[in-house]
This record gives structure tokens, C-alpha cells and sequence, in this order.
């Protein structure tokens, strides 16, 4: 049998180039696929994702139907509504705040007000108020984007200004608790005195807003006082109310997701509250801050969507990686399953809490946050 090197003996030099030319030209094809070879490969094996993904929201979707017991929260300008769903079923939806919550935050808001009306107008002057190094200069710089000396900011602070006069003028039939009353007409009175000054003289200056503005502030914390105290006096009769309906048993089970924008997310008012009449043992597992960027369309399904996700994934972690510990509470928690492996090559640690343990750092009388215990 003649072998390639034989063959190519009995060939001239310029026929065997030729040949094998063409040989190593079929070779290098029977090799290399097609490129509509490799795409349908690769379309291939992302549909192996697709089909899980098609799997996994099959389950949720089905998942949502079971959810039980669950209270959705949906933080609002009112002290939040609160929804009950038990056994599939949306028992109740209820805004159980007193309305002396909004009214306090109202007028609480007001410093805030005249701020976002006078910030594009900032120029150069903040470097002239203590604490100025706290302020990153590119924020400033982006806030306070009007050319100084722009008058723009009077038109929509006498309309401002005709606002506050109108609740100053009706205050004192708002029938307010008189120290709620007190603080509200004080932070009122100061706000007009502040406008009418600056308007009067064209100009203002961040030395005499803060001046206001401190000298609200007391009256602000009373306002503070008094929306704390009816966001907890309503959010605990409605969860000892809720919790004799559906019973010892299913509370203990209870789910609680509350909603927020990013800004309102950690130690949220309404978590705080609710972690107390939760079943201690679950409350790091059953009570979720669920952060949005806006308000969705439709709150319910937004919330029951996540925690359908994070249900199916708790058992999930524990079925399909109890191989590595490590890998399943990832899954069960919001890290990525990717995050230790990014994190090991390129030489990172991940980053410390960002909270502590709530019961903890209540009892020591620090922030959660931060650690940092409020000046008295």
C-alpha cells in the first residue's frame, strides 16, 4: 500500500506542492467547523438556559398561588398600606397609620422644600457653611448647575410661600394636638419670616438657611415624635388585629415584604415595627425589604413575584448545592453564585455588613447602620 510519503516521491516537486496544498486546505475544513456550524452549537447550548429559565418561571408563577400567610407593604406618604393574603386569597388592604402622621411629616418637610427650590442656585456658597468637607464637590457641582446671580429661584418661592401661608392661616383649625399645633406654627411662622426676608432682598445665602433651618429643627423632632409614635400605634393594632384572624399557627409561618425606593430601604420604618410581632425565630428569613427604584404599577405582584423567587430558591440552594454550603446561601441570600469566584481571582474580599444584628445594636443604642450612637 503506498504511504503519503511514498505518493509524494512519484510526483513532480511542482504537482506534490500542489497536492498538498490541497490536502492541507481540506484538512484545515474537515477541522475547523463551519461558521453556521458553531453558531447553531452556541444557540444550542443557550437554549439549554432558556428552557431552565422557562423552567424556573413556570414554578414561580405557580409558586405565587400558594404563597401563604403574606403581608405586603407598600411604604406611602400615609405611613404604608398593608395587604393580608392568606390561603391565595387578598383578605384585607389597610392604611392604619393616623392621619396626624402625614400632617406631621408635612409641615416636618417644609426646610426640605425651600432647599429644593434654592439648590440649582447654590454657586459657590456651600464651602461657607460648617461641615462643607462632608459635601463631595462633584454632587455640588452637579446640584448647583444655575449661573450665579440667576434670579429663577423667586417665582417658585413666592409660590412656595403662598402654600405655607395658607396652612399657617388654617393651622388652627386642624384640631392638632397642642404640642403637635406648637411645633407646626413655629416651623410655619419661621418658614414664611425666612422666604419674605430673602425675596425682599434678592439674595440668599446658606449661612442664614442653615440659621432657619436650625432654628426649626427642634420643632421638627417634635413633628418626628409624633409621626414615630402614630406609625407604631397603627402598624401594631393592625398586626395584632391580623394576627388573631388568621391564628397562632399561621403567623408563626408569616411572610412580610415591604416595599421602598433605594433611599428608604435600610432600617425601614415599617420593617422595625413589623420585626416585633413576627415569630423570632424567622424574622431574618421572613421579613424582606424589598428596595425599588420607583413605586411599581402594581405593587402585589411585584412583591409576590420576589418572594416567590426567593421562596423556590431557599429549597432549591438546599437541593441542588448541599454539596457546597457555601454556594447554596449564596443562592438562598442576595449574593451572586458567581461573587466568591470573582472575588478570589482577582484577590478581593467582600465587603463588611452593612448592618448589624438589630437586637444588638437596639441595645446598645447604636445605629444598625452605622454604629454610631445619637448625640444627646
Amino acid at each position: 500500500m503506498a504511504t503519503r510519503r511514498g505518493f509524494l516521491g512519484t510526483v513532480s516537486a511542482a504537482g506534490a506542492a500542489t497536492f498538498l496544498t490541497q490536502t492541507q486546505a481540506a484538512t484545515s475544513a474537515s477541522a475547523a467547523p463551519a461558521a453556521t456550524d458553531e453558531k447553531a452549537a452556541r444557540d444550542a447550548i443557550r437554549n439549554v438556559n432558556a428552557g431552565m429559565r422557562s423552567n424556573y418561571a413556570t414554578l414561580k408563577a405557580e409558586l405565587v398561588k400558594h404563597l401563604s400567610p403574606v403581608i405586603i407593604v407598600q411604604n406611602n406618604a400615609v405611613g404604608g398600606r398593608f395587604t393580608l393574603i392568606n390561603n391565595g386569597v387578598r383578605v384585607e388592604t389597610v392604611d392604619p397609620v393616623p392621619e396626624y402622621f402625614e400632617l406631621a411629616k408635612s409641615i416636618a418637610h417644609i426646610p426640605l422644600g425651600i432647599y429644593s427650590v434654592l439648590a440649582a442656585y447654590l454657586g459657590d456658597q456651600v464651602p461657607n457653611i460648617p461641615n462643607a468637607e462632608r459635601i463631595d464637590p462633584h454632587d455640588l457641582d452637579m446640584v448647583a448647575f444655575k449661573t450665579p446671580g440667576d434670579k429663577g429661584w423667586i417665582t417658585p418661592l413666592n409660590t412656595y410661600r403662598t402654600t405655607l401661608g395658607s396652612a399657617l392661616t388654617k393651622l388652627p383649625t386642624a384640631n392638632l394636638p397642642d404640642d403637635l399645633y406648637t411645633s407646626c406654627d413655629k416651623i410655619l411662622t419661621e418658614a414664611v419670616k425666612f422666604i419674605d426676608a430673602i425675596v425682599k432682598a434678592q439674595s440668599f445665602d446658606m449661612v442664614t438657611y442653615n440659621r432657619f433651618a436650625a432654628s426649626v429643627y427642634p420643632s421638627i423632632r417634635v413633628n418626628m415624635t409624633f409621626a414615630a409614635t402614630a406609625q407604631i400605634t397603627g402598624i401594631e393594632g393592625l398586626m395584632k388585629r391580623w394576627r388573631t384572624l388568621i391564628g397562632e399557627q399561621a403567623w408563626s409561618d408569616l411572610y412580610v415584604t415591604v416595599l421602598s425606593i433605594w433611599t428608604t430601604s435600610e432600617l425601614n420604618q415599617a420593617s422595625i415595627i413589623i420585626r416585633r410581632t413576627m415569630n423570632q425565630a424567622k424574622v431574618a428569613t421572613h421579613l424582606i425589604d424589598l428596595p425599588t427604584v420607583e413605586t411599581p404599577s402594581d405593587p402585589i405582584a411585584v412583591a409576590l413575584d420576589n418572594l416567590a423567587r426567593i421562596v423556590q430558591d431557599n429549597v432549591a440552594a438546599e437541593m441542588v448545592f448541599n454539596a457546597d454550603l457555601e454556594v447554596a446561601d449564596a443562592l438562598k441570600g442576595k449574593e451572586d453564585l458567581l461573587s466568591d469566584e470573582i472575588l478570589k481571582q482577582i484577590g478581593g474580599t467582600a465587603p463588611a455588613a452593612g448592618t448589624a444584628a438589630f437586637g444588638t445594636a437596639a441595645a446598645a443604642g447604636a445605629c444598625p447602620v452605622t454604629g454610631r450612637t445619637a448625640a444627646v
